[in-house]
């Protein structure tokens, strides 16, 4: 203790400026570790994702994503009799409470899915059983309900938006196959259903991304866990995060357009100093492990629709299948014209992208579908940050004047 107070009265001897010198600044927190997590761990040189201590690749090859989300939420892989306990609670949890649809029908018909979402989220907490119990117990229930309703809040608000009539939650689709169908009206076949499942997977968490410390910061203020997933959808609204998918697939459609404008295109962005979207990331110095996964995935169903098997499959989703070059071929010229003359790798993005585009989701859902995954991860860091809470409040170096004279009004 004495130790520490001579330390304050040396600071305070040598004023606030020298004090601030003496602090170092990194911009964005990057390389900062705020805390400690067990939730999931990324090695950015080597190009690996775990959550709870398993790849990325092991559970896109042998998990679903109710299974992961259990794993998140719990931090154990359950067994048959806890997954299907788990899987119905999902299933009992999609509908709406009336009041919510009337909100989302009130809504501009100009208003992004995603601000739509992050309204209805807000909203949602007035309307939960749990909403003034703080305990751990009351806020898994919670992150539960919010998981299991947020495709339906998408679907539904999207539906609203395009003047199309409500299709209401299935109790016989999994989580991915339910929400696939809420959003394009038609059921996907196994194949769809089991690939859209791997991209919610790897979606369903990274670590400290943005989003996520946003939602940590507001519940570490003792708020509740709807204002903590409402704080991460607002952060994921911005294009630099969950919205960068949502930008690649409109410029390959509006400004690409074809395949051999894609260098010609990029070179031109690049001279400008423009970014190009889906490459680079703060933490994978070569490949995004979900990219390569994704990637694979992209693969097989462009070879699929360039034989003709895909047409019957998306037929009634509004996909224009003339148009498939987009999710494959563009994006493989532009993929290696970045690593060759940049040394950039892509991100998740720049396949998530592509491979949505190619299962027929509409591009306004791209960054509400990051958010449909993603609550699973903003949960379990929720309830992880209140376990052992310590109020998150970092600060800025003051880099202006001091001791400025006021100059009243009438003299200015």
């Amino acid at each position: 203790m004495k130790g520490d107070t001579r330390k304050i009265v040396q600071m305070k001897k040598k004023g606030i400026n020298d004090i601030d010198n003496e602090i170092t600044i990194y911009k964005g927190l990057v390389g900062i570790y705020i805390d400690e997590t067990l939730i999931s761990y990324i090695d950015g040189v080597n190009g690996k994702l775990f959550y709870r201590g398993y790849s990325i690749e092991q559970l896109v090859e042998n998990s679903t994503f109710e299974e992961v989300t259990y794993l998140l939420i719990y931090g154990n892989l359950p067994t048959k009799s806890q997954l299907d306990k788990f899987k119905e609670l999902l299933i009992q949890e999609r509908d709406l409470p009336d009041n919510i649809l009337s909100i989302l029908k009130s809504f501009p018909r100009k208003t992004t899915r995603i601000e739509l979402l992050r309204t209805a989220i807000s909203a949602l907490s007035l309307y939960d059983p749990d909403d003034y119990d703080y305990s751990e117990e009351a806020n898994i229930r919670k992150g539960i309900r919010i998981i299991a309703k947020i495709p339906t809040l998408i679907a539904f608000a999207h539906r609203i938006q395009t003047n199309q009539s409500f299709i209401e939650p299935s109790n016989d689709l999994s989580l991915a196959g339910n929400y696939y169908y809420m959003m394009t009206g038609k059921k996907p076949d196994k194949e769809f259903e089991d690939i859209f499942d791997k991209v919610l997977i790897c979606h369903a968490d990274h670590s400290i991304n943005s989003s996520t410390l946003s939602c940590r910061v507001t519940v570490s203020t003792l708020s509740d866990i709807y204002s903590g997933i409402t704080s991460a959808i607002g952060t994921l609204r911005g294009p630099l995060h969950g919205g960068a998918n949502e930008t690649i697939m409109n410029q390959l459609i509006t400004e690409v357009k074809t395949s051999k404008n894609v260098i010609p295109w990029a070179k031109k962005r690049l001279e400008n100093n423009l970014k190009i979207m889906g490459f680079g990331h703060r933490v994978y110095k070569t490949w995004d492990p979900r990219a390569i996964i994704l990637r694979n995935l992209l693969k097989k169903i462009y070879k699929e629709a360039k034989n003709g098997e895909l047409v019957e499959k998306i037929s009634d989703t509004g996909h224009d299948h003339k148009n498939d070059d987009y999710s494959f071929e563009m994006i493989e010229i532009l993929k290696d014209y970045m690593i060759e003359t940049k040394g950039i790798y892509p991100n998740v993005d720049l396949y998530s992208a592509g491979l949505l585009h190619s299962l027929g989701i509409p591009i306004p859902l791209f960054t509400p579908l990051f958010a449909a995954s993603r609550s699973t991860g903003w949960v379990a860091h929720a309830i992880e940050q209140l376990a052992n809470n310590k109020l998150i409040r970092p600060r800025l170096k003051y880099v202006g004047e001091l001791e400025r004279k006021y100059i009243k009004i009438s003299k200015r």
